[in-house]
């Protein structure tokens, strides 16, 4: 082969590896300010979200507005819900940022739940229909998973200023701010580890649907105010 059929072959790689940089880029810059891929690696959100589903999550969402009570959230859970480190060698740590970034794999740090109680809430369970209460009215929970009680853990919270307080929808199988009731932080997520809103399921196929917003979770005092 003489040097001028090569020449042609080199620039050939050369794009093809300039195109894969740029295409690195521009998504990386996409799922940094605009839209993220998220897998669901378990069943505690069902029967909204199943585990294997992967879902679009919109950080723009909430810039546009304030988080509301009755949103679902995808959140940073280190130093709440996660531990800092997660104790598994740098190797495997790497392969597994990796498979989360091309949403193949969850993230043992990245968590979906929705909220129940915002700053200043007081949050209990249950009342006398087992029925969770938030600054004393009970809240109607249509998303719940069938069969589900609201929660057959008790307990009786008010929510730090600048935090929430976050349950899965299959209650019974849901690792979630009930789990951490004593540790440090007691569940409490800071407002600022809120990644995003789920607003896609992109897979499976036969899942392929939008994920509207909530409507708001109003809650009275018992005197009514």
């Amino acid at each position: 082969m003489d040097q001028s059929e090569r020449q042609p072959r080199k620039l050939g790689w050369r794009f093809a590896f300039l195109a894969l940089a740029m295409a690195i880029l521009i998504s990386g810059i996409v799922r940094s300010v605009w839209l993220d891929v998220y897998y669901i690696p378990s069943a505690s959100m069902e029967p909204l979200f199943g585990s294997g589903d992967r879902i679009l999550v919109s950080r723009a969402d909430f810039q546009a507005g304030p988080i509301r009570r009755g949103d679902v959230v995808v959140f940073d859970g280190r130093g709440t819900f996660a531990p800092l480190n997660s104790g598994n060698g740098a190797l495997q740590d790497a392969v597994g940022a990796v498979g989360h970034w091309l949403g193949i794999t969850g993230s043992d740090t990245t968590y979906i739940k929705r909220v129940i109680g915002m700053p200043g809430d007081h949050v209990v369970c249950c009342d006398d229909q087992q029925r969770l209460t938030v600054n004393g009215q009970a809240l109607e929970e249509p998303y719940l998973y069938g069969g589900d009680a609201a929660s057959k853990q008790k307990f009786s919270v008010i929510v730090p200023s600048g935090r929430l307080w976050l349950l899965g929808d299959h209650r019974s199988m849901s690792a979630d701010s009930r789990s951490l009731l004593g540790a440090p932080g007691g569940g409490m997520v800071p407002l600022d580890r809120v990644i995003g809103r789920p607003v896609q399921i992109i897979w499976p196929l036969d899942r392929f649907a939008a994920v509207p917003r909530p409507a708001e979770i109003s809650t009275t005092t018992k005197d009514g105010q």
